[in-house]
């Protein structure tokens, strides 16, 4: 009974030190760390939620099977279970500390997705740490390689599609030719915002609020419009006519006045992009204009164009500017009755 006693004493000394370092010391450092805003902390103490507990419980089953007489064999097999589980411990905590920091250069870094690139980073850094506890337990890893590699050939021609669209995603980023945040139509006519994209599909949020999911390699392969390319600004256009009767100079005055005020409230950024008209087409009952108009992207055309529409036809009536109603006038020829000329002969 007495040999059971100094193993017991070492998981309980692990088990209360686990407790201690995890609910006062490592609590306590990582609020006043976190109070003084240093960069990363908070990503750093939440890879270590529950690692220093567990590090020092194996710790505590460490000495207790050191101090326990066994034979040779038992003991070696229950010090490479401890070894592996602490190795799985640091590979846990890299895989966490690699996707934190990933997710802090992503909100840093405009359209880069973050479940796409930090679930790779992740898998990577989970394999490398499974080699090396199979290499540390003494399991040879280079016939692990090679049925890997047989493996993943023969998984790679099951999984052609997956993988196509993971390859495909990745080919959409590196070209830059989208990233979350930019406002996309499809050549079916669907539209709206891409809110992710991961290893299978890249999600795009309607301005409804649905979902649209298209796979990374039907996107690669499809004609597209992305209208936050080259930038997100775009130059707006409203086609007017007005009345013959009208003082063209008055008119552009007057309409790029409006347009001013329209930019003032949707586009401040970009007022020093003074809008203008271009008189362009003497048409049937008004002598025709376009307007153009800068605005901050795509989605702005369409608040833009009601703030326009409104101002303009209020502002048009305060000036005496008339917009005419299509008008075509039709002269009938008086019709000659034959039988009257019959008549006459």
């Amino acid at each position: 009974m007495m040999q059971w006693i100094r193993p017991l004493l070492f998981i309980l000394v692990g088990l209360f030190a686990g407790i201690i370092a995890e609910k006062i010391i490592f609590n306590k450092l990582g609020n006043i760390i976190t109070k003084k805003g240093i960069p990363g902390s908070e990503i750093i103490f939440g890879s270590l939620r529950r690692i220093p507990f567990t590090w020092f419980v194996l710790a505590g089953f460490f000495g207790a099977i050191l101090s326990y007489s066994l034979t040779e064999d038992v003991t070696t097999a229950l010090q490479k279970i401890v070894i592996a589980i602490f190795l799985f411990t640091i590979t846990l905590v890299l895989a966490r500390l690699a996707a934190g920091f990933i997710n802090l250069f992503i909100q840093r870094t405009e359209g880069v997705p973050a479940s796409l690139i930090s679930n790779l980073i992740k898998s990577i850094i989970f394999l490398l740490g499974a080699l090396i506890i199979f290499q540390t337990i003494g399991i040879e890893i280079t016939p692990i390689i090679t049925t890997l590699g047989i493996t993943g050939l023969a998984v790679g021609l099951a999984l052609q599609d997956t993988l196509a669209n993971l390859f495909s995603g990745f080919y959409l980023l590196l070209s830059k030719q989208v990233k979350t945040g930019d406002y996309i139509k499809l050549e079916s006519g669907q539209e709206g915002y891409i809110t992710d994209i991961t290893w299978r599909n890249i999600n795009i949020e309607e301005l409804a609020k649905n979902i649209i999911i298209v796979p990374n390699s039907k996107l690669a392969s499809a004609n597209f419009t992305n209208y936050h390319l080259p930038a997100k600004q775009l130059t707006l256009t409203m086609n007017v006519g007005v009345s013959y009767d009208s003082d063209l100079e008055q008119v552009e005055r007057v309409t790029v006045e409006v347009a001013k005020e329209v930019m003032q409230e949707i586009a401040l950024d970009l007022v020093a992009n003074e809008p203008f008209i271009r008189f362009h087409t003497f048409n049937d009952f008004s002598i025709d204009f376009t307007l153009y108009m800068r605005v901050g992207e795509y989605f702005e055309q369409r608040i833009g164009k009601h703030l326009f529409i409104k101002k303009l036809h209020k502002r048009y009536k305060q000036e005496g500017i008339s917009i005419p109603f299509p008008i075509r006038d039709i002269y009938m020829k008086e019709s000659i009755n034959l039988n009257e000329i019959m008549d006459q002969n």
